[in-house]
């Protein structure tokens, strides 16, 4: 579930969708009224597993005619590389509930989800149990062809004993600025507190800006995504902002500019972490932890910050059969009481309109209260654009970041405004 392992597969795998689609795949229409036994996938992640195999025991036994069978991706591949393959063979299942937003416009590109909202009622079920946030899963033709299914916000999580070692207050850390995070930084590495403040992977894959620059370019423009009416933001004021406080981490030796073969903050190697709520499992027993939002330039109010979603949602392909099964099961899996039996059992944060005041009670139990600051955070959260070239739009992005603000080789603005030039004739060629 950390960050590296699970996206680490993601460029392979969209290349090879790529390939695939160049070669002429695709498939043909299923029935939208059809009814009988259907598959799904979900991924290979044991808390999700489990839920999925609940939640089909509770469907079969209602609907004998109309048999879920749950298999999980299979193993040794990403999601990205069997979807994409599968599309073009003609092989899907009939659900996918591991569908990465940013890898969707490549799938609708090869012709192989059915747009969510031509199903009886789609359009209103996605909105109202999603709330606005779904704008953000909407396709540039207008069509959903993804139902926002889970997020995982990214928010600052800090050890507490290594805060209070550097002489900062484990409960109240003052990380609301960008300029407080550098000052709590100096004192965490001066005082041997720890070797780095914060660690975030230096690699260059394209989905590695989404954990360090993009939850800090969301908080400081105030929700906004990277491209906003068509138009790149790559050398907006909020990505400069953002730019030029990584710059200053790893400028001063704050932050490492090699990788970290392990996990940083579990080993005492850093004091924070950027994470989603999966932390509270890998980190909840073993460090004394205290999470805040992301820092933004001025320190806005916590109940105003936004982040990344690092969402993860469910498709329903084209080649299957049996799509009104497949759409009632989708509905079925993402009730408010499904919604709560995955919130509880994978501490994954459902994408409902108001998932905190919706579980407020679990929220409030001694199990819960560890995700109640990440519920919070999910009422705020941005998604990556759902635009065309999107893996290659986010190339583009991480090369220049990590030539200017990781190593600084270049200036810092030069280079984001070319890459904005880049991203920007991504948008508009053909």
């Amino acid at each position: 579930m950390r960050t590296s392992a699970r996206w680490g597969a993601v460029a392979a795998a969209v290349l090879l969708t790529a390939t695939t689609a160049a070669c002429g795949g695709g498939q043909g229409p299923g029935n939208p009224q059809g009814r009988g036994p259907i598959t799904i996938w979900l991924s290979n992640n044991e808390q999700e597993v489990a839920w999925g195999e609940e939640q089909v025991k509770a469907w079969n036994a209602a609907h004998p005619d109309q048999r879920v069978t749950a298999q999980q991706i299979p193993a040794g591949k990403s999601s990205e590389e069997v979807i994409g393959a599968a599309i073009a063979a003609g092989t899907t299942p009939c659900l996918i509930y591991n569908t990465s937003p940013a890898a969707v416009p490549q799938f609708v590109k090869q012709g192989g989800l059915v747009p969510l909202d031509t199903m009886p009622g789609g359009e209103d079920y996605i909105t109202q149990r999603t709330g606005q946030a779904a704008e953000q899963y909407r396709s540039p033709d207008g069509h959903f062809y993804q139902l926002p299914w889970k997020s995982n916000p990214v928010m600052v999580i800090y050890n507490k004993t290594l805060f209070a070692k550097a002489g900062l207050d484990p409960e109240d850390p003052q990380l609301s600025t960008y300029d407080d995070v550098l000052a709590a930084s100096e004192k965490i590495v001066s005082s041997g507190a720890a070797p780095s403040a914060i660690w975030p992977s230096p690699a260059s894959q394209f989905f590695q800006s989404w954990f360090d620059m993009y939850p800090l370019y969301a908080a400081a423009s105030g929700g906004q995504q990277l491209v906003v009416d068509g138009e790149a933001q790559v050398d907006s004021q909020a990505a400069l902002d953002a730019a030029g406080f990584w710059r200053q981490m790893y400028a001063k030796d704050l932050s490492p500019k090699e990788a970290y073969t392990g996990d940083a903050f579990a080993d005492g190697k850093a004091a924070m972490a950027m994470v989603g709520p999966w932390a509270v499992s890998v980190y909840g027993k073993d460090v004394d932890w205290g999470v805040v939002p992301v820092p933004t330039p001025n320190g806005e109010p916590a109940d105003q910050v936004h982040t990344f979603s690092d969402a993860k949602n469910v498709s329903l392909p084209v080649a299957c059969q049996d799509q009104a099964t497949a759409w009632d099961f989708l509905q079925f899996t993402t009730s408010a009481d499904a919604d709560r039996a995955l919130l509880t059992e994978t501490g994954q944060m459902p994408m409902r309109a108001d998932v905190a005041r919706t579980y407020a009670d679990w929220f409030a139990s001694p199990d819960g209260a560890p995700y109640a600051p990440f519920a919070q955070q999910a009422a705020r959260t941005v998604e990556v654009p759902n635009v065309k070239n999107s893996v290659e739009i986010w190339q583009d992005v991480r090369n220049a970041w990590t030539g200017s603000v990781i190593f600084g080789k270049e200036p810092v603005d030069s280079a984001l405004r070319d890459a904005n030039g880049e991203v920007q004739h991504l948008l508009e060629v053909p």
